[in-house]
C-alpha cells in the first residue's frame, strides 16, 4: 500500500504506460577514466539493460550514445549522455525535442548521495537535490520528468562530496553495484509499463535477502521465492487449531 507522496509518485509514473515511445537516460562522465565512478551507475544500469534485452548496438546520436529496443508494443529508446554530468540537459533535452516527448516521457537513472548505497527509489517529478545532472536536465525540459535514484551512500562531510562521486566503487561494492544493475535490467519490462512498484520488487529480489555468509546482495528470485513459501507454510502451520480426536474417530470421520 502507498500513502502521502508515495502514492502520488506511483500514479504519476504509471500514467506513462499510455505511451509507445520512453526515453530511459543514464548520467554519468564520457571516457575511460570515469567508467567505474560512483557517478556512472546510471551509465552502468543502462549498459545492462540493453545486454540484457537485446536492445541494438550503442551509436552516437543527440549529443550522446543511444541504444533502441522494445518491451511489449513500447518502444524504448535509452540514452547516455556524452556532454559530461554538468551538461546533461543539452543532450536530453535534444532527443526529447527531435522525438516530440514530453518531460513524463522521460525517465533517468542516476546515483543519489542520501541513500544507503545499493538502495533503489523511483520519484517522478520534484526537485534536483542538487544534483548537477539533474539540475542541467531541469533547465533543458523541466521537472516532470521520472528518476529512478540509485543509493551511493554519502562521505559524511560536504567536502568530500567530489571526490566520493569521481572515484571508482570499492572492490567491496562490485557485488552490490552488479546485483543492482541486474535487478534494474530484470524489472524494465514493469517500468516500460509504469509498473512501479514490480520495478521495485524486482530490484529488491535480486538485492535481499542476504546471500549465504552474510554479504549484502540476494541469491536469486527462486531462493526468496522458496523463502516465502517456507514463511507461508509455517504461519498456516502455527495458526492451524490442534485436532484433538482420536485415531478410530478421525477414521470414522472420514468415511461419514
Amino acid at each position: 500500500m502507498y500513502s502521502g507522496g508515495a502514492a502520488r509518485d506511483a500514479a504519476l509514473l504509471g500514467e506513462r504506460w499510455r505511451h509507445v515511445m520512453l526515453l530511459w537516460v543514464g548520467l554519468g562522465n564520457p571516457g575511460a577514466e570515469y567508467a567505474k565512478n560512483r557517478h556512472n551507475i546510471g551509465f552502468m544500469v543502462l549498459d545492462r539493460i540493453a545486454d540484457d534485452h537485446g536492445f541494438s548496438p550503442w551509436r552516437s546520436k543527440f549529443q550522446g550514445h543511444v541504444s533502441e529496443g522494445r518491451f511489449g508494443s513500447t518502444r524504448v529508446m535509452l540514452l547516455k549522455p556524452r556532454t559530461y554530468m554538468n551538461d546533461s540537459g543539452r543532450s536530453v533535452g535534444e532527443a526529447v525535442r527531435f522525438h516530440k516527448l514530453a518531460s513524463d516521457d522521460v525517465t533517468v537513472f542516476h546515483d543519489e548521495l542520501d541513500l544507503q548505497p545499493g538502495k533503489v527509489r523511483a520519484k517522478a517529478g520534484g526537485g534536483h537535490a542538487g544534483h548537477n545532472g539533474l539540475r542541467s536536465i531541469h533547465a533543458h525540459i523541466g521537472q516532470d520528468y521520472a528518476r529512478v535514484r540509485v543509493g551511493i551512500g554519502h562521505p559524511g562531510d560536504k567536502g568530500r562530496v567530489l571526490n566520493h562521486v569521481l572515484s571508482d566503487f570499492a572492490k567491496s561494492e562490485r557485488d552490490w553495484v552488479d546485483d543492482v544493475s541486474r535487478g534494474c535490467s530484470d524489472g524494465a519490462p514493469h517500468l516500460a509499463e509504469g509498473d512501479s512498484a514490480k520495478f521495485l520488487n524486482m530490484v529488491s529480489l535480486r538485492t535481499n535477502p542476504p546471500r549465504s555468509g552474510g554479504a549484502a546482495g540476494a541469491p536469486g528470485k527462486k531462493t526468496a521465492e522458496r523463502a516465502a513459501e517456507k514463511k507461508t507454510a509455517k504461519h498456516v502451520a502455527e495458526s492451524a487449531e490442534p485436532d484433538g480426536r482420536s485415531a478410530l474417530r478421525k477414521l470414522v470421520d472420514k468415511f461419514r
